[in-house]
This record gives structure tokens, C-alpha cells and sequence, in this order.
């Protein structure tokens, strides 16, 4: 009897017992569909931070003031500005990194840059035109924060140098915010609108309006948007009260590839500024190794909660013996006629290890099924795209025809030893 017979013998022998071989397979369906199931929703976030993080410019290099005591046992927050144990430190004006460095930083590194973008946060608040109104944060910046940020002008203009230096009040709004201002036939290029920011009102003109993309994460905390409004950031200064100085500022280089270098480049350009200070000093660093920790620290946890989930595997394989033991005592009168006829050992040992082999791969096809079902469910109701793993989808199929194999052996195994005889005169 060839290994084709053997498998279309154990798909009969499944079919004229579908409840039993059901039952049989529970433990491998629950097993794998809950692996394949938490592996899909495990890469399904994994998959959506990291795009989220590369559309904020994975490469870029965040450049700050960070405390020296604090440095030194690693206590810095995301910008480079360290944080207390009561609070976070804050520089005084002569600490910050001034305009003067900058144009050296510029001259020293010269084509290794391609933008330094500077941002100043002005405050949270509403903007107005006649009735309507919205949420917004409003953010100075300076020209090149549009090439740095990656955003995508729609209308009008951006900053420009010449806005800063006079400190002009006009702004950049989201284009979302435009309709719910404007409406969707008036034109917002010079329309002026009212800013009301930290309980202070403030009138500004609309030179520009850029493409907006929700990132999802608002949604969370309210039901209402908040719109970023770009001012610029001499204009956020004076109205803020601010140093002229900064605390930080974000660079993209202009090999992303060579991202290690150019940031211990940076450091050891600022520690010159900073070597007599006896506070703080100049860090920098990416969004690119927060990210790998992230999903390194992802993977780790779902493969963990998978290899927990595979535990009833070892179950359903427990099963799958259970049931083959069950079948031979049923098909002893069967075995020994065969063995009669002088069907060798071997014979009987691969039929039934085949049949077990046979019930974990239907089982396991089974569990993929609902495993990928179940993490797209899951991963659309967390609302991520689904990314089910076709490594994750093979090792399960292919673990449980070994699970099959393992748990298979002794009951074929004890087929194969059968004494003739005595299978023949078992009742």
C-alpha cells in the first residue's frame, strides 16, 4: 500500500468519523488559529507604528539641550531635553543654542545637511471666522520646516526668512481646517482670521494652506480635531515672550544611510559651545533607534503570548494519540488480518502514522483559517491594515504535521507489533 493510499485511507477513515476527528483536531485548530491569529495582530501594529514613525521622518536627527548631571545616568526625553525627577530642567537663555551656532553648523557640515528645521510652540487654542471655528496648536517655524516635515502645500505660499525677521502675523493652515472656516467655495488665501492662543487673541492673515493627514492617534483622546497653524517663528517669539535662543531643533542629513555618524559628527561640533558650561551640553539622536527598540520590544511580546498560545498544541497532540490508540483497539481484527496476509511492519507503522499526520495538517489548515480570520478581526477593530505572517502560517502547518508525527509513532508503532493471532481472535 503506497502513501497515496495511506492518505486517501485516512481521509476516509476522518470523514466517517467527523465528529470524533472534529473534536480531535480542537486542540490543534485552537492552537494554531490562536498563534497565527496573535502573530497577525502583533505585526499588524508593529507594521502601522513603523509607518506612522517613518512618515514623521525615521531618519531625521532631533538635536538638544541636555542636562549634564542627567546625561550621565541616561536620563533624557525624546529632543534631547532631559527630564528630572520633580520635573524637567529648564536652560537659561545664555544655555541655548543660538543662531550664531546654527550658521556655523551650517558652514562646518555644508552638503552633509539638507534642512535644519526650527520650531517654537506658541500654545493651544481656537481659530475664528465670523461663526465658524476649530482647534488649533498653533507652532512657529522657519522656512524650512516645509521640506523637513514632508508637508505639501495646497494652496498660497509658506514662511519665508523675510516673514521672521519682520515678524509678520500670517499663517499656514491644514486644509481641513480651511473647509470648516471657509467653507468649500471661498477662496482662504488672504482672508484674515482670529487666533485665540493661551487666553490671548491675536489676528493673523492666511498666506498658505497645506495637505493634513490624520494620524489616528487624536481620535483616541478627543472627538474633535486639533489643527496644526504654522506661524513664523520670529512672529511666535515676540508673542510668546521667548528666548531667542533654542532648546532644540530637528536636521535631516542628506545621507540617511550614514544617520550613526553624521549624529556623533553633531555632537562632538556642539560640545565645543558647551565644554565650559557646567549644566548642559548638546545630544542628538533619531527616530530610527526608537523604532527598532519599539519593534524588537513588539516581536518579543507576541512571540511570547504565541509561544503561551502553542502550549494547547502539546494538548491537542496529546489528543491526536489518545484517538489513534483508540482507533487501533477499533481496528485490531483489520490489523491482523493484514499482518496475516503479510503486510510487513513498516507498512502498518507508516498507514497509522500517516492517518495522525493527516488529522494534524487538517487541523492545522483549519487553524490558519481561523487564525488569519481572528487577527484581521482583531487588527481591523485595533484599526490597523492586517498583515497576516506567511512565515508564521508555514511553521504552524508544517508544526503540526510534526506534532502528528510525534504523537503518531507509538500507536503505529504498538499497530506494528501486533501478534497476528492474536488480532485475529480479539473480539
Amino acid at each position: 500500500m503506497g502513501l497515496l493510499d495511506n492518505i486517501r485511507m485516512a481521509l476516509a477513515n476522518l470523514w466517517s468519523n467527523k465528529m470524533r476527528s472534529l473534536l480531535t483536531m480542537l486542540g490543534i485548530i485552537i492552537g494554531i488559529g490562536a498563534v497565527i491569529a496573535i502573530v497577525t495582530v502583533g505585526q499588524s501594529l508593529t507594521g502601522s507604528i513603523s509607518d506612522s514613525m517613518q512618515s514623521l521622518g525615521v531618519s531625521n536627527v532631533t538635536v538638544g539641550l541636555t542636562s549634564k548631571s542627567d546625561s550621565d545616568t541616561g536620563m533624557t526625553a525624546g529632543g534631547g531635553v532631559a527630564i528630572r525627577m520633580f520635573g524637567m530642567a529648564q536652560p537659561e537663555d545664555e544655555d541655548l543654542i543660538t543662531d550664531e551656532m546654527l550658521d556655523e553648523y551650517r558652514a562646518a557640515f555644508g552638503d552633509a545637511l539638507s534642512y535644519i528645521s526650527l520650531t517654537e510652540s506658541l500654545g493651544s487654542g481656537t481659530a475664528a471666522y465670523g461663526t465658524n471655528s476649530g482647534n488649533i496648536m498653533a507652532t512657529g517655524v522657519n522656512p524650512e520646516y516645509l521640506k523637513a516635515e514632508g508637508l505639501s502645500l495646497t494652496a498660497g505660499r509658506f514662511i519665508t526668512q523675510e516673514d521672521t525677521e519682520k515678524q509678520r502675523k500670517i499663517c499656514v493652515i491644514a486644509d481641513a481646517l480651511a473647509e470648516s472656516l471657509f467653507g468649500t467655495m471661498a477662496d482662504p488665501i488672504g482672508q484674515k482670521i482670529d487666533m485665540t492662543v493661551n487666553n490671548r487673541s491675536y489676528t493673523f492673515y492666511v498666506a498658505g494652506v497645506y495637505h493634513y493627514e490624520e494620524d489616528g492617534t487624536a481620535s483616541l483622546f478627543s472627538s474633535e480635531a486639533t489643527y496644526p497653524v504654522y506661524i513664523p517663528i520670529g512672529t511666535a517669539k515676540q508673542l510668546g515672550g521667548s528666548a531667542r535662543g533654542y532648546q532644540s531643533f530637528t536636521v535631516v542629513g542628506s545621507d540617511p544611510s550614514n544617520n550613526e555618524t553624521f549624529i556623533s559628527a553633531t555632537e562632538s561640533f556642539f560640545a565645543s559651545y558647551y565644554t565650559r558650561n557646567q549644566s548642559w551640553t548638546v545630544t542628538a539622536s533619531s527616530l530610527e533607534s526608537m523604532m527598532n527598540t519599539m519593534t524588537e520590544m513588539l516581536s518579543t511580546v507576541s512571540v511570547a503570548i504565541a509561544a503561551i498560545a502553542a502550549i494547547s498544541l502539546l494538548v491537542g497532540g496529546i489528543g491526536v494519540m489518545n484517538i489513534m490508540m483508540v482507533s487501533i483497539t477499533e481496528r485490531t481484527r483489520e490489523i491482523g488480518t493484514r499482518k496475516a496476509l503479510g503486510a510487513p511492519g513498516y507498512a502498518l507503522r507508516l498507514q497509522f502514522i500517516t492517518e495522525a499526520v493527516v488529522i494534524c495538517a487538517v487541523g492545522g489548515l483549519i487553524g490558519v483559517a481561523v487564525g488569519v480570520g481572528l487577527g484581521a478581526a482583531g487588527a481591523s477593530l485595533l484599526g490597523y491594515a492586517a498583515r497576516p505572517s506567511g512565515a508564521a502560517i508555514l511553521l504552524a502547518v508544517g508544526f503540526s504535521m510534526v506534532i502528528g508525527i510525534f504523537f503518531g509513532y507509538y500507536p503505529a508503532g504498538k499497530a506494528a507489533k501486533l501478534d497476528p493471532i492474536e488480532a485475529l481472535r480479539y473480539e
